[in-house]
């Protein structure tokens, strides 16, 4: 299987099965498009002049080497039954009042509720208890907005580092926050002790505050701004990423891409709503078909920009094609509800954090373990094999079955798919192959 397309000029093969990508002039595309039919007499009339010379013999060399028309070879997928990663909901609580928020202001359909540090100290116990041979153990600190649960937040880094000698794993704590609550010894902590921080912004001024208000009903603009840019001075090389969302409001979000850009900002990520089709946020079909666009200007503006004081990153185009993830990797996905969960401020434990609150998705706590077995199989038996779906896309290994959240609440189903983010998702996929290939 093969996917063949034109970008900015340019005529890319994609190699499905063997991950190969090949960058070809218009004879040779055509000649690959063509390949049960083509023969000299067609190229010749089509491409009048043009030297086809070798041409065959490079093609049939490709596929000798397993690098074009590669055959499909089935691998299982490998899911671990140890765990690996944590998402901790510190608090269920938010300063925020966020109009698309999935969380429901960071409440997940039930109360405020702040976590204690003996449930998070469960939870730890729980993580290393079930983490197997894994050594290296990620926590996300997360909310609503965790720095409203600060001093439990340190207390949980400094026991996890305490068991770290004793059991011989090591801990990797990340942690996301709106900002509004960032000061000096906040960000000297995480300098110390996060190994990546996600600080939300959506952009411009007018689109960020249209939708996330404080609990007055203020935009947060230019409360975290100031604070961001100091944050990120004081990060020195360390991990961050600005992490926005875009709507129907703003469907050119390359804009406010350049805007984060611009304020000093390098390593950004901007992420499609997810929300109900008749949502006020939703984004239409004409807005679709306007990021769609968007990704293609943002790869030729991100090339025009590499190596210059202006160069930026953007979370889906970074690619590596050369090495990771390995095939078992591609093949059973993130790990949801297997190798990762999520632990509510009460200890219940969830799939993952875009779960937490529906309570038939609720698979036990941190004090019983997993009580509800059957909830983890269902998970562990969802993989890109089972995806029927799935199984003729050319981007099924880029996306191992796409987000198991998404495709439940778009489809009732954790095996269904979630249409519109498989649309934008192979876009984002031509569009990072593409720039991989230019950079």
């Amino acid at each position: 299987m093969i996917h063949a397309y034109k970008l900015h000029g340019d005529y890319i093969v994609a190699d499905v099965h063997s991950g190969s990508v090949h960058i070809v002039d218009p004879v040779a595309f055509f000649a690959i498009t063509h390949w049960d039919t083509v023969d000299d007499d067609m190229l010749r009339a089509n491409f009048p002049g043009e030297d086809i010379e070798g041409l065959w013999e490079e093609i049939q060399s490709l596929i000798e080497q397993k690098k074009l028309f590669a055959p499909e070879i089935i691998v299982p997928a490998k899911k671990s039954a140890a765990l690996k990663a944590m998402c901790l909901h510190v608090a269920h609580t938010c300063n925020l009042t966020c109009d698309y928020c999935f969380a429901q202001a960071g409440r997940y359909h039930g109360a405020e509720a702040l976590m204690p540090f003996e449930v998070g100290r469960q939870a730890l116990d729980f993580l290393l208890a079930n983490a197997g041979k894994h050594k290296h153990l990620e926590v996300d600190f997360f909310g609503g907005e965790p720095l409203m649960n600060w001093q439990v937040v340190k207390d949980l880094v400094a026991y996890a580092r305490s068991r770290e000698a004793t059991t011989g794993k090591r801990f990797r704590f990340t942690l996301t926050t709106n900002g509004l609550l960032l000061n000096d010894e906040v960000t000297d902590f995480c300098n110390r002790e996060m190994a990546n921080v996600v600080l939300s912004l959506d952009g411009r001024c007018a689109i960020h505050d249209r939708l996330r208000k404080t609990v007055n009903g203020q935009g947060s603009y230019d409360v975290i701004v100031p604070k961001f840019q100091r944050f990120v001075r004081a990060r020195g090389k360390g991990n961050y990423y600005i992490r926005g969302t875009f709507t129907g409001a703003n469907p050119d979000f390359t804009n406010d891409l350049y805007h984060m850009a611009d304020l000093g900002f390098k390593d950004l990520s901007m992420e499609p709503v997810v929300c109900e089709k008749n949502s006020p946020h939703a984004l239409n079909r004409d807005g679709l078909d306007t990021v769609l666009r968007e990704y293609e200007a943002l790869a030729l503006e991100m090339a025009r920009r590499k190596g210059g004081q202006k160069e930026f990153s953007f979370y889906h185009y970074n690619l590596d094609l050369a090495h990771g993830p390995c095939i078992h990797k591609r093949v059973a996905g993130c790990g949801v509800g297997t190798e990762y969960v999520a632990v509510t401020p009460m200890g219940d434990l969830y799939p993952c954090h875009q779960f937490v609150g529906e309570a038939h998705f609720c698979m036990g706590n941190v004090r019983e373990g997993i009580t509800r077995p059957d909830i983890r199989a269902e998970f562990a038996a969802c993989t890109l094999h089972s995806k029927t779906e799935c199984r003729d896309c050319w981007a099924k290994y880029y996306c191992a079955g796409g987000c198991a959240a998404n495709a439940h609440h778009a489809s009732g189903s954790i095996q269904g798919v979630y249409e519109d983010g498989c649309e934008l998702f192979k876009k984002r996929m031509e569009c990072a192959i593409w720039l991989h290939s230019r950079c």
